[in-house]
Formats: structure tokens, C-alpha cells, sequence
């Protein structure tokens, strides 16, 4: 669990994303709070509950990237999902538990990938022999029918009846063909030497499942059954050296690694430290007509009502309970508010965070600050071809402005703009950028506003390409 104090959370985002400090601040009590809730009494530990919290504003204003980092930061299990797939005409055999095990699904695979790191090195050395073993296979033993004779009371009396002189105990001295091999192995002067190695088939048979709500697994798991029961497939391929390898260091790492604690481990971390964002909970809301798709639509805040107070929802690694999950909705709420929630799942949303709308100031911050800014993405992908490009203070402004403009007088969406943007803007270089001879290019107002005109007035046009 994370030690990071609100501050230095706050600081952290701070480094990706531009504004939004109420968001950035209550993301951070609840995190902190998670902490210091595993450093309570142990009989007050499950009585406290996480503070979940609703983003309320328009796209492209950072409210899934707050999350994202949020949950990158501290390493925590994170899904997104959106609210509204639970309300798609002939969407069946899904209901709203699956997001609690997708979550435990990709915890327990990511949790299996470090394990395997773990052991890499180890896993290394295993294959190393194996490989030694298949270029210098073993010199097989001769069997010798035993002789039905008598049998001899001592091994002296063997030893002088078949006329053997015993052999002096010495130091095993290892092979010298095969650490030469070894040597020859790990400076890669082998990789081309092709190899027949054993693979096992991962792939199960083929089941196709129809099932009922609630039970969208069952195929996996009816899968995974029969993958156990049945024989592993293995074929035999001829691969290089480096290949098998690969392969090799693979499946020993893959036995190395303790699915039981893997799945322990990830099933706890879930449980403790999990992080589910809610995408589009306004897209739910109805107006309580009590008829038409408005009734599914309640349906589905009913539906996640218990997961966000706390119930067990049973998975193929077992129960996970979503008691001390922290769920974090958003939405735009442009034809609905955050009271048109059904009462019970607005209760469980206690903390409520406006975004503000970006501007001209923040689209200038947004283009040149962050760590990830978009000019320095640009910047260094044309670095690849040799080209060098800058960008002048009046050409970000500029830059700016016009999506500003554009955000005003078509769809407002948010710093989304600035991609749509740099695309028109850069597409001509971007396109000629390996053949062209000037390798220094510098993008100035001037040249912003000569190509960037003809969309920015015609309207339909901006509608159709920004």
C-alpha cells in the first residue's frame, strides 16, 4: 500500500495533468484514507468504508487520466468501464459483476508476470541446461542382463570372481566439451543452430457456451476444466538455438511460479487496494417515466448498487468481497444531474467534484507542460526521421486559441481537441518527413493560421474534421 502523503500524490498528477485541483485533491484523500484505514485498530478496519467519488464534466477534461495515474501511482488493480454497455440492446450474457471479475482476472495475470520475473533469472539457467542437454546429449548406458549365480557375501568376493579391479575414489571433474558448449552458448555463437524441442499446446478445446446472465465465464471455466482432465498436447519443432531458448526459459518460469499465492496475493490486493472507474454513470440516469429503455436503465443502478456497497461476487479464483474497492464514477451530465440517481447509489457516492471546462491557458499548459506533452510526443517521433522540429511560443498560442474557438462553436470536447488539431496541422510534414531535405522545421503562428484556416472557417467542416 502506498505512503504517499495527499501532497505528494497531488504533485505526482500534477506532472500529467493540467488543473482540475478539486478532482486532485479528493482523489488523494481517498487514497491516503485507504492507508491509513490498514493502520487503524484491526476491529475498526472493516467498519470503515471508502469514500467513493462522482467527476461531474465534460469529455476531455482529464476525469479517466485522474484515475489512470491515480491508480499507476500506487500500483493498485484498475479497470474502466463503462456504464452504459449494460444497457445496449441484445447485450446478454454479461451483468455488472463482470467488471469485478475482469478486474481479478487481469490482477492475477499482471500478478504472474512478475511472478515469472521474480524467477527469470533462475528460470534462465534451467533452460541454459536444457539446450546443453539437447547439443551434447548424454552418452546412454548399456544394460547388462544380470547372470543368476550365486550371490556373493561381500563385495570383495564380486570383485575378484568377475576379475574387476576397483576403481579409486576421485573428484568429479566436469565435463569439458560441455562447459566449452556453455561458453560458446551464452556469447551467442550457437543462435543458429537449429534444435528439436518439445512444446506443449496451451490451447484447450474448443467449447462454445451459451449461457445465462451472471455467467458470461462458464465456457472459461468449463475450459480450464477440461484442459486439466485431458492430456497435454505436445508437438515436436525444430527451432534455433535462441528460439528454444526463449521457449525454454518460458516454461520454466511458468513452473517455477506458485499459482496459489499468485491468485492469494492478487484476490487480496483486489479486495484492499482496487480501483474501479465508472465511465458514462450519467448515461444511466432516467427520467422515471417508468417505461421504454429508462426502466433498464434503473435497472442497472439497481444492479450496481450492492457491488458498490459491498457484497462477495463469486469468480473462478473464488469469492472476492468489494467491501474496500474504490469505485470513482464520472460523467458529463449535460441532460441529467447527479439527482436523478437512484437515492441508494447516490448515497454511496458521497464525494461529488465538478471539473472545470478548458481554455486557452490551460490548452497552452496542456500542449507544453506535462511530462508527456503533446508538442514533445511530435517532437520525437519526427526525431526518428532526422527531422528537427520546434515549435515557437505565438504558433502554441495560436494553437490554443483555435481550439478554444473550435470547442465553442462545435462539440466541446476538451483537450481531445489538441490531437485533432496537431494532426491537420502536421499532416503534410508527418507524411513527407522521410524524404524531405530540410531537416529543420519550425512551426510558427504564421503558418498555424495559413493551415489551419479554411477549417477553422467553415463550420461544417470543422464539424466533419475536428
Amino acid at each position: 500500500m502506498s505512503d504517499l502523503k495527499p501532497i505528494e500524490i497531488v504533485r505526482e498528477l500534477d506532472k500529467y495533468i493540467i488543473g482540475q485541483d478539486k478532482a486532485k485533491r479528493s482523489v488523494a484523500i481517498a487514497l491516503r484514507n485507504r492507508w491509513r484505514r490498514r493502520h487503524v485498530e484491526e476491529d475498526l478496519q472493516d467498519e470503515i468504508s471508502p469514500k467513493n467519488i462522482i467527476m461531474i464534466g465534460p469529455t476531455g477534461v482529464g476525469k479517466t487520466e485522474i484515475s489512470r495515474r491515480l491508480a499507476n501511482l500506487t500500483d493498485s488493480p484498475f479497470f474502466k468501464v463503462e456504464a452504459s454497455k449494460f444497457t445496449e440492446i441484445g447485450y446478454v450474457g454479461r451483468d455488472v459483476e463482470s467488471m469485478i471479475r475482469d478486474l481479478v482476472e487481469l490482477t492475477v495475470n499482471r500478478m504472474k508476470d512478475q511472478a515469472e520475473e521474480e524467477v527469470m533469472d533462475k528460470a534462465e539457467k534451467m533452460a541454459e541446461e536444457k539446450v546443453l542437454d539437447l547439443l551434447l546429449p548424454k552418452t546412454p548406458v548399456k544394460a547388462v542382463k544380470p547372470v543368476e549365480e550365486e550371490e556373493p557375501e561381500s563385495i570383495e568376493d564380486l570383485l575378484e570372481e568377475k576379475h574387476v579391479e576397483p576403481v579409486p575414489e576421485e573428484p568429479i571433474i566436469p565435463d569439458k566439451t560441455r562447459e566449452k558448449l556453455r561458453k560458446m552458448l551464452q556469447e551467442g555463437k550457437l543462435d543458429n543452430r537449429m534444435v528439436d524441442i518439445d512444446v506443449t499446446d496451451q490451447q484447450g478445446p474448443m467449447i462454445e457456451i451459451f449461457s445465462t446472465m451472471g455467467m458470461e465465464d462458464i465456457g472459461m471455466n468449463i475450459r480450464d476444466m477440461m484442459s486439466n482432465m485431458m492430456p497435454k498436447n505436445s508437438k515436436r519443432r525444430k527451432v534455433t538455438v535462441e528460439e528454444a531458448l526463449d521457449i525454454l526459459t518460458d516454461q520454466e518460469a511458468q513452473n517455477l511460479v506458485d499459482m496459489d499465492k499468485v491468485v492469494d496475493k492478487a484476490v487480496e490486493m483486489v479486495e484492499q487496494s482496487g480501483i474501479i472507474f465508472i465511465d458514462e454513470i450519467d448515461k444511466v440516469t432516467g427520467n422515471h417515466s417508468g417505461s421504454g429503455p429508462e426502466v433498464s436503465r434503473e435497472g442497472v443502478q439497481r444492479d450496481l448498487l450492492p457491488i458498490v456497497e459491498g457484497s462477495s461476487v463469486p469468480t473462478k479464483y473464488g469469492i472476492v468481497k468489494t467491501d474496500h474497492i474504490l469505485f470513482i464514477a464520472s460523467g458529463a451530465f449535460h441532460t441529467s444531474k447527479p439527482s436523478d440517481l437512484i437515492p441508494e447509489l447516490q448515497g454511496r457516492f458521497p464525494i461529488r467534484v465538478e471539473l472545470d471546462s478548458l481554455g486557452q491557458k490551460e490548452f497552452i499548459r496542456i500542449l507544453t507542460e506535462p511530462q508527456n506533452a503533446l508538442l514533445l510526443q511530435y517532437i520525437a517521433l519526427l526525431r526518428t526521421e532526422g527531422v528537427n522540429l520546434t515549435f515557437d511560443d505565438s504558433s502554441v498560442a495560436e494553437i490554443a486559441r483555435i481550439a478554444e474557438d473550435v470547442n465553442s462553436r462545435t462539440e466541446n470536447i476538451g483537450a481531445r481537441r489538441l490531437h485533432t488539431l496537431m494532426e491537420y496541422l502536421l499532416e503534410d510534414i508527418l507524411f513527407k518527413a522521410p524524404d524531405v531535405e530540410e531537416k529543420n522545421v519550425t512551426i510558427d503562428s504564421e503558418f498555424v493560421k495559413e493551415r489551419l484556416k479554411d477549417v477553422v472557417a467553415d463550420e461544417d467542416l470543422s464539424r466533419y474534421i475536428l
